[in-house]
């Protein structure tokens, strides 16, 4: 193999172990044993255990960030965005199932690289302008617009997390259900929200 081709083999090789075991219960031992390299291979081409890891969780977060990304870039009315988006996640996971695990895991290594709240994050800021838009011409408060856009892309999230292992009903279904929670619990926004009172025995 060339250097880029083990360079390749060893990430491969890596990315299926941490999805399988986790960072903390992987070796180098086990990723060299796996590759049918000796333990100095890896060393050389990632430093160990922690540069490997590092570069794996790099290359999901901008595979997913990409695909959020352009599902909102791609503009339309905002239910079509917040649609989009949903399906962009979803089909992430089908497609990037190891990845995805990878990054819902927590790990004090992914602090450094980035991790999957912190990409959620940003995520939520870019959502955020749209809510605020949104809510301007409603007459609602734009200043609530970044906590909305947690709240949203947080229900996004941790559906995607439900739906890794769940994997039913299909993913269109899904985002469909999704959508109509988020879009018309959007719809029917009161202008000044407030619990409801306890009522006197």
């Amino acid at each position: 193999m060339t250097g880029t081709q083990r360079r390749a083999q060893l990430l491969d090789v890596s990315r299926k172990l941490f999805a399988e075991k986790g960072f903390d219960n992987t070796s180098v031992e086990e990723i060299a044993a796996r590759a049918e390299v000796s333990k100095p291979v890896v060393y050389e081409h990632f430093g160990g255990k922690e540069g490997v890891y590092a570069v794996v969780v790099d290359r999901e977060i901008q595979a997913l960030t990409g695909a959020l990304t352009q599902a909102l870039e791609a503009g339309g009315h905002p239910k079509v965005m917040v649609e989009r988006t949903a399906l962009a996640l979803l089909s992430y996971i089908e497609t990037s199932e190891d990845g995805f695990r990878i990054l819902v895991r927590d790990s004090p290594v992914a602090q450094a690289t980035g991790t999957f709240s912190s990409l959620i994050g940003d995520v939520a800021s870019q959502v955020e302008h749209l809510l605020a838009n949104e809510f301007t011409k409603r007459g609602l408060d734009a200043r609530t617009a970044p906590m909305y856009a947690q709240m949203l892309v947080g229900m996004v999230a941790l559906t995607g997390q439900w739906w890794l292992d769940a994997r039913s009903p299909q993913k269109a279904e899904v985002a469909a259900h999704l959508v109509n929670l988020a879009w018309n619990g959007l719809e029917a926004l009161e202008r000044r929200p407030e619990l409801t009172k306890p009522t006197a025995p």
